[in-house]
């Protein structure tokens, strides 16, 4: 079993930064790939970025590219959001999530359901 909690969500000017965390317990951190989504009321969970186990390899969403950065930090179960130059639209509720496979995952995907473990969201909103 794996639970995820993030934190970090909050309110920011446009323009500012935010960097959201994502603590993992309870299973093997290490060798699973993870990611980021967003999800805006009413809408369905959007992918906004992701990493391989060893957090050399990361993708990300247009909209995010060059803005944000996703990173890890294995020997602390961590994962991180590093959020600059939001926006209004960046204003979402954003999770984490982990991915299971077997052996250590190099995949990256931006299909929600590619993922296993889900944590409860954070709520980020960007003041124009």
């Amino acid at each position: 079993q794996v639970q995820l909690v993030e934190s970090g969500g909050g309110l920011v000017q446009a323009g500012g930064s935010l960097r959201l965390s994502c603590a993992a317990t309870g299973r093997t951190f290490k060798s699973n790939s993870m990611g980021w989504f967003r999800q805006y009321p009413g809408k369905e969970r959007a992918f906004v970025a992701a990493v391989d186990w060893s957090g050399r390899s990361t993708f990300y969403a247009d909209s995010v590219k060059g803005r944000f950065a996703i990173s890890r930090d294995n020997a602390k179960n961590l994962m991180f959001l590093q959020m600059n130059n939001l926006k209004s639209e960046d204003t979402a509720v954003y999770f984490c999530a982990l991915r299971i496979e077997d052996g250590y995952s190099y995949a990256l995907s931006i299909d929600e359901d590619d993922y296993d473990y889900w944590g409860q969201g954070t709520q980020v909103t960007v003041s124009s």
